[in-house]
């Protein structure tokens, strides 16, 4: 097979592989896999979600990025829910809210823009038409897939604390979610059982004939809002058919020699390029693989990392981010020198968002290097009766306290963690 694919399920790995066989490039084997995940993982990625890229193309200079966010809908306001906080997640991931407003159900959701990146990218790189790149994907959910050890295992997991969310929870609060991935008797599937989704391959086939438009501003749209908005989600018709894509450029950086392309703010990419700074100046090699002084310089330069970006990291469409001294090799000398005297370091609560999500990786016959991430949060649960898909939770990532730098604001994009 020319070119190399990498993602956790094979079965989109197959389908990408297909492509690649075929003649097609990274570009249309990444989409073509990402829309094949989209079945396999439903509660981790989706049409209903957000998206991110960095590519490099063969002979081109600079990386490419692409960031297709989940955005805060028109209705939200920046203090609506300083009465229902109880407090931070112990793990980081948001803030647990009273009645789980915006980790589950319809006021959890953002406008999502995984279709608007996946479009674009075939659009302008790609050589194979939307329709064959959903194809696999709707084909899958008719005939159904078998569910996997890793997918069932996460449906048995219980929730972590009282005021959480289980990946079960989700699907239990919808009765649309319940219809399709429970049993009759409430339980949920089994590793092993055959799950099919025809609803959604409906969805998919409707999309790959009508356009991508047509989850913005056309029927699907108009079905995804009347839901949406009769049971109060702050989504509306504009939202959707405003929603741009946002094209700057990558963050880059250096490490020993290598550069480094990730994404940019607010997500992890200078987090990341910061973290690889400080580390460096130190000879990591000499310590030993996962010794106790190697795992120590690693922890305290994620913590101090992560000290600047909790500090500062935003949606730069709104609030100045100091990107560049972020990532800047003084900041890191800073960073080392901290260390060394052994001062404490202090990051404050982390708000990243669910530790899952999901990537694909391409490289090509031609060099062209293809990354592309992109994820529901951990899903609102919601699934538009007929649909078949579920919509991000990503209200969960917004600090709920008004005035600080990822407070809520409409058309707003929330801090990730995600660096591909």
């Amino acid at each position: 097979m020319p070119g190399m694919i990498v993602a956790p399920q094979p079965a989109a790995v197959e389908a990408g592989a297909r492509v690649l066989a075929a003649g097609g490039n990274a570009v249309d084997a990444a989409v073509t896999a990402a829309f094949v995940q989209t079945v396999l993982d439903p509660q981790m990625c989706g049409i209903g979600g957000y998206a991110l890229l960095t590519m490099q193309r063969a002979g081109d200079a600079a990386p490419i990025a692409m960031d297709a966010p989940a955005l805060a809908g028109a209705r939200v306001t920046p203090d609506m829910w300083v009465d229902h906080i109880i407090g931070p997640n112990p793990d980081g991931w948001g803030y647990f809210l009273e009645g789980k407003v915006n980790d589950a159900g319809y006021t959890s959701i953002c406008t999502p823009g995984t279709v608007k990146a996946l479009a674009a990218m075939l659009d302008r790189w790609g050589t194979i038409s939307w329709a064959d790149a959903i194809a696999p994907a709707a084909d899958l959910a008719d005939r159904g897939f078998m569910v996997t050890a890793h997918l069932a295992s996460r449906w048995h997991t219980p929730r972590p604390y009282p005021e959480a969310c289980s990946m079960l929870d989700y699907i239990v609060l919808n009765k649309e979610a319940s219809r399709i991935y429970l049993h009759d008797d409430g339980s949920p599937y089994a590793m092993g059982q055959t799950l099919r989704n025809p609803d959604y391959a409906a969805t998919l086939r409707a999309l790959a004939a009508a356009g991508p438009e047509d989850l913005y501003t056309g029927a699907l749209a108009a079905r995804m809002t009347t839901d949406l908005a009769a049971h109060g989600s702050f989504v509306t018709p504009e939202d959707l058919a405003a929603y741009t894509l946002r094209d700057d450029p990558a963050v880059t950086g250096t490490y020993r020699g290598f550069q480094v392309a990730s994404s940019m703010a607010p997500h992890g990419g200078p987090t990341l390029i910061a973290i690889l700074n400080i580390l460096e100046g130190y000879d990591l090699a000499a310590l030993g693989h996962n010794s106790a002084a190697y795992i120590y310089l690693v922890a305290m330069a994620m913590k101090a990392a992560f000290a600047d970006r909790n500090r500062h990291m935003a949606d730069p469409y709104f609030t100045d981010v100091p990107v560049d001294w972020m990532i800047d090799k003084a900041r890191a000398a800073h960073w080392r020198d901290r260390i060394d005297a052994g001062d404490p370091i202090e990051a404050d609560d982390v708000v990243t968002g669910h530790p899952d999500t999901t990537h694909v990786t391409v490289v090509d016959d031609a060099g062209n290097c293809v990354s592309l991430t992109h994820s529901l949060g951990a899903s609102s649960g919601v699934i538009t009766p007929g649909l078949g898909f579920m919509y991000n939770n990503s209200m969960i990532n917004f600090d709920p306290y008004p005035g600080n730098p990822n407070s809520i604001a409409p058309g707003k994009s929330r801090t990730t963690g995600m660096a591909p």
